[in-house]
C-alpha cells in the first residue's frame, strides 16, 4: 500500500469538493482528491443540470401549445423523449471537461478515483492508498432517500439518479414527493406528454411560504397536474407499466411509471467516521459554525454536513474551508443570506426569514412590503404576470424576500447581496434598473416600502408646501 502524505485531503468531487479542491490547489497547497464515482457529483450528473435541461425542454413544447397569446398559431409539439434526453445528456457532455479529473489535475490536485474511509484520526485508506494528511474535508454529497414503503421493495421505481436512464416516455408518472424536485419532474414531464400525478405526505411545497407557494401550485393545477396533499403513502403493489400507491386515508392512485422524490441522505454511512472521532447527527455530519466535525482536523461541507442541500451551499462552504485550513483565519458559515430557488414555471425563490419567520421572531416590528407581477411593464410584456414579491423588513433592513413568479431565482439574487451586506432598503431603492425589465421589480418593491413613508406622510407635505412658498 502506497503512502501520501498531503496538506488538505478532499473526500468527494462534487460542487463543494472541487471548489475547495481548486482553490486550495492555486493557492499552493498540496491537495489530494478522493473521488469513487463521477467528477461533478450529484448535481452535474443526476440533479441541477439534467433536471434544468429536461425542464427546458418542457417549455419549449409549452410554448409551441401556448404560442397563440403572442400573435402565433398554437401547434401541436411532436415530443420525442429520447431525444430531450439526448438533450439533457448533451448538456451535461458540455458542462463535464469543467469537472474533468483532467482539469484538476492541471491546477495540481492528486486525484485518485477510489472511495476513501477513514482508518485514525489523520487517515484515509482509498484503494491501494493510505493517505495521511493536515487537514480532511468531507464532501461525500447526498443521495436519494428511499422510505421504507410496503411494497415498494418489489415494484420498479426511479429516483434523480436512475430517471436519466429512462428513454421511453411515461404515460402516467406518480411522483411520491411534492418538494423542489418532484414539482420540478412532474411539471417537466407534463408539459412533454405524460399524465402526472404528486402524492405528498404533507403540503406540496411546504418549505416555502405558503402564499408563494400556492401561486406555483395554482399554476401547476391549471396546466392539468394533480396534486394529492396529505397523502400519505400506505402501500405500493404492482409491476412495470401498472403500479398503484395506496394512501394512509384509503386513496389509490394509479400509473405506468414511479419516481421517489421525497428527500435526501448523506453519503456518509461508508466512511468509517467513528475511526476518526466524528461524530453524526440524524441528518449528516456533525459540524460547528466553522463547519468544523468534532475531530478539529477534519471539515465537513455541502449536504454531508446535514444543512441545506444546495449546489450553491457547497460552494460557499469551500469559501469557509479556503480561509479556515489554508490560513487559519476565523470563519463562520451562515445560512441568513443563502438563497434558494424552485424551478418550476412560474419559479419560486426565498431568501432569508419567510414572513411567518419573521414575524415570530421580530413581532410588530416588522413591516412587510409587496409588489405584484401585474404591475411591472415586462411582465406584461412577455404575460407573465402571475406573482408577487415581497420583503421582509425590519428598521429598515431587509431579514427576508419571498419572490414566486417570472425569473424568481434571478431576482432573489438582489436580496441575498443586500442580507449579506447588511444594506438597507434605501440601497435597493437607490439602484438603477434598466427599463423593461422584471429586474426592476426589485427596485419598486423597496419603493413600496418608502411610499407610505413619502406620500401619506403629513409632516413631508407641510416641509413640500413650505419650501415651494419661499423657493426662487
Amino acid at each position: 500500500m502506497e503512502t501520501i502524505k498531503t496538506d488538505l485531503l478532499i473526500i468527494g468531487a462534487g460542487s463543494g469538493g472541487l471548489s475547495t479542491a481548486a482553490g486550495a490547489a492555486q493557492m499552493g497547497a498540496d491537495v489530494t482528491l478522493l473521488e469513487g464515482h463521477k467528477m461533478g457529483g450529484d448535481c452535474l450528473n443526476y440533479g441541477c443540470v439534467p433536471s434544468k435541461a429536461l425542464i427546458a425542454s418542457g417549455k419549449a413544447a409549452f410554448g409551441m401549445t401556448h404560442a397563440q397569446d403572442y400573435g402565433v398559431a398554437n401547434v401541436v409539439p411532436q415530443v420525442d423523449y429520447a431525444a430531450a434526453k439526448d438533450h439533457v445528456n448533451d448538456v451535461i457532455a458540455t458542462i463535464e471537461p469543467v469537472d474533468s479529473q483532467e482539469r484538476f489535475e492541471s491546477f495540481g490536485v492528486r486525484v485518485i478515483r477510489e472511495y476513501g474511509r477513514f482508518v485514525s484520526a489523520n487517515e484515509v485508506e482509498a484503494g491501494e492508498y493510505r493517505i495521511k494528511a493536515r487537514r480532511i474535508v468531507i464532501s461525500t454529497g447526498s443521495s436519494p432517500l428511499v422510505p421504507p414503503i410496503p411494497g415498494l421493495d418489489s415494484v420498479p421505481y426511479l429516483t434523480n439518479e436512475t430517471l436519466w436512464e429512462l428513454r421511453e416516455q411515461p404515460e402516467h408518472l406518480l411522483v411520491i414527493g411534492g418538494g423542489p424536485i418532484g414539482m420540478e419532474m412532474a411539471q417537466a414531464h407534463l408539459r412533454l406528454g405524460s399524465k402526472v400525478t404528486v402524492i405528498e405526505g404533507a403540503k406540496a411545497l411546504g418549505k416555502d411560504d405558503p402564499e408563494m407557494a400556492e401561486v406555483i401550485l395554482d399554476n401547476l393545477r391549471a396546466e392539468g397536474l394533480e396534486i394529492a396533499e396529505d397523502a400519505l403513502a400506505k402501500e405500493i403493489r404492482g409491476k412495470a407499466g401498472a403500479i398503484e400507491v395506496e394512501t394512509q386515508d384509503g386513496r389509490t392512485f394509479k400509473g405506468t411509471h414511479l419516481l421517489m422524490a421525497v428527500g435526501r441522505k448523506a453519503n456518509i454511512d461508508k466512511l468509517d467516521l467513528d475511526k476518526a472521532g466524528v461524530e453524526t447527527t440524524r441528518t449528516g455530519v456533525k459540524v460547528d459554525d466553522s463547519l468544523r466535525t468534532t475531530n478539529k482536523k477534519i471539515y465537513a461541507i455541502g449536504d454531508a454536513a446535514g444543512g441545506l442541500q444546495f449546489t450553491h451551499v457547497a460552494g460557499y462552504h469551500a469559501g469557509i474551508i479556503i480561509r479556515s485550513a489554508l490560513f487559519g483565519l476565523p470563519a463562520k458559515a451562515s445560512t441568513k443570506h443563502i438563497p434558494w430557488a424552485t424551478y418550476t414555471d412560474p419559479e419560486l425563490a426565498q431568501v432569508g426569514l419567510t414572513e411567518a419567520q419573521a414575524r415570530a421572531e421580530y413581532g410588530e416590528k416588522l413591516e412587510v412590503a409587496r409588489f405584484h407581477y401585474h404591475h411591472n411593464d415586462r411582465a406584461i410584456a412577455e404575460r407573465k404576470t402571475k406573482g408577487l414579491i415581497k420583503v421582509m423588513v425590519v428598521k429598515g433592513k431587509p431579514v427576508g424576500a419571498s419572490v414566486a413568479g417570472y425569473q424568481a431565482g434571478e431576482l432573489i439574487s438582489t436580496w441575498s447581496l443586500a442580507i449579506a451586506n447588511g444594506l438597507k432598503m434605501s440601497a435597493v431603492s437607490n439602484m438603477v434598473a434598466p427599463y423593461p425589465t422584471v429586474a426592476e421589480m426589485n427596485k419598486r418593491v423597496a419603493g413600496a416600502y418608502f411610499s407610505p413613508r413619502l406620500f401619506e406622510n403629513d409632516t413631508v407635505k407641510k416641509v413640500v408646501r413650505f419650501v415651494q412658498r419661499w423657493l426662487p
